[in-house]
């Protein structure tokens, strides 16, 4: 925009240069306007320099020096917590001694990527627009996933076998929920476990992106296809995976004194509940789709809108004590209780449903119980919305969509006559004044099996590691 800004000034003052030199024959005269001409072209080249200068900071300003970004985020249908952001690290001043030139520079090179494209996403990870290629090495979400799966095999070989070299490295990541700005710690399994972390929030971030509604080709509301909804439940449940693996094969290298000064963005409790969110919000697309099927029964919506509370209620367990700071940390912990407050709306809705077409006096009497139950915590949980929006970072609420779409309309209108129907028939005495008890399900949907991927084939070398026996050793 500058630049463009610049050619104009440039050609419009050199046109009215050659004008004012044409039409006035005075030399002095002449002069006065060829120096009013470089003044004011030198002025206005200042100008636009000092907006280019501006608006080429402004990204590292919002991802480096304020960490808790202000202002909104834009529409949410997924929550994705605070983006952790690297620091460089100059692996020769630490591991120059210990590993070949060739190995150390592949090592430096493939963190180097992550650490620019990490600092090039941080700023819009949590926008809302579609995000393509560039043409001058701009990352996607996609890029920065394949960065850090490039980087995992390198970086296992300073934990291979137990070695010495992992602790030889000060990592250094900038936090979002903890109330610490950064953490270092020289330890190559905190780089680990922030990889993974990472790995997970891109593909909550992308899954996102995915469920956002767009405008139908039909012109009627917006929506989101069918495509878009089975790709994002697998989009959770490798996200659930790569978690699952931080908590049941990381936390455990780290001594409990260590784990103690992890960052709360990585605390098992928070990691746990991440990972059930995307459980959680896997089920609640599923429940959406069985929604739009035909031959779906209310026993199956029932199932997985119990199996939903299920997932949110655990996740609040896992979240609710944790020291989170104001800001992303407050925002998480509120998406949790809003949408378990709506999963419960919705579980209390099909089990009030089925209890209704019992043929007893109090099976009915359940059954308004458990609508009202419904009707309540769906006037609740937009309460809960209204408060997680309002929270710092400001979101939006996409236009409603799925289950929530269907149930905004379905909740108060059949409590309303369901209500009104069975008290017609009973007498109060027959109504329950508390809700049922849900039933309670097992989870059938479960993390993707992740893996830690094999070192490369470099750390074998014998030079690897001064020599050490223990780095000679084939996986």
């Amino acid at each position: 925009m500058g630049l463009g800004h610049l050619f104009v000034l440039l050609k419009f003052g050199s046109l009215i240069f050659l004008i004012s030199s044409t039409v006035e024959k005075d030399k002095k005269r002449g002069c006065l306007y060829f120096a009013s001409w470089v003044l004011v072209t030198f002025i206005g080249c200042l100008f636009l320099l000092t907006l280019s200068v501006i608006e080429f900071l402004s990204p590292f300003s919002d991802s480096v020096g304020n960490r808790k970004r202000s202002g909104s985020i834009g529409d949410v249908s997924v929550y994705v917590p605070g983006f952790r952001i690297p620091k460089p690290v100059d692996f020769s001043l630490s591991l120059g001694d210990h590993l070949p030139k060739n190995l150390m520079e592949r090592l430096s090179a493939l963190r180097t990527r992550v650490v620019v494209m990490a600092g090039q996403e941080a700023p819009t990870v949590s926008r809302t627009r579609r995000k393509s290629a560039t043409q001058h090495g701009g990352s996607t979400l996609a890029d920065l996933h394949q960065a850090l799966q490039d980087y995992l095999p390198v970086l296992l070989g300073l934990v291979k076998d137990g070695s010495q070299l992992q602790h030889n490295v000060q990592f250094v990541w900038m936090n979002q929920e903890d109330e610490a700005e950064e953490t270092a710690i020289s330890n190559a399994w905190y780089e680990v476990l922030s990889v993974l972390h990472l790995m997970a929030v891109l593909s909550l971030s992308q899954a996102n992106l995915l469920l956002l509604p767009r405008t139908s080709a039909d012109g009627y509301q917006p929506k989101v296809s069918e495509e878009n909804r089975r790709a994002s439940v697998d989009i959770f449940l490798k996200a659930a995976g790569y978690l699952d693996c931080a908590v049941r094969h990381v936390l455990p290298q780290f001594p409990t004194s260590l784990r103690e000064d992890l960052p709360v963005d990585l605390a098992e409790g928070v990691l746990r509940a991440l990972c059930l969110q995307a459980l959680g919000q896997g089920v609640d697309i599923q429940l959406g789709m069985a929604i739009d099927s035909a031959k779906a029964t209310l026993a199956v919506k029932r199932r997985l809108a119990c199996e939903m509370v299920k997932c949110w209620q655990q996740a609040q367990d896992n979240i609710m004590n944790l020291p989170l700071a104001n800001g992303w940390g407050g925002k998480h912990r509120l998406f949790i209780k809003w949408k378990y407050v709506e999963a419960k709306a919705a579980a209390y809705y099909y089990h009030g449903l089925i209890l209704d077409e019992g043929n007893t006096e109090k099976s009915h009497g359940m059954a308004v119980a458990a609508l009202q139950a419904a009707d309540e915590y769906f006037k609740e949980s937009k309460r809960s919305c209204e408060a997680f929006n309002a929270a710092s970072p400001l979101s939006r609420n996409p236009p409603l969509w799925g289950t929530m779409k269907y149930l905004s309309e379905k909740i108060p209108k059949d409590t309303s006559s369901k209500v009104r129907i069975n008290r017609d028939l009973y007498s109060h005495e027959k109504i329950m004044e508390t809700a049922p008890t849900l039933p309670d399900f097992s989870l059938a949907l479960k993390p993707d099996e992740f893996q830690l991927p094999p070192v490369v084939p470099s750390w074998n070398e014998e030079n690897v590691g001064g020599g050490q026996a223990s780095s000679n050793q084939q996986l």
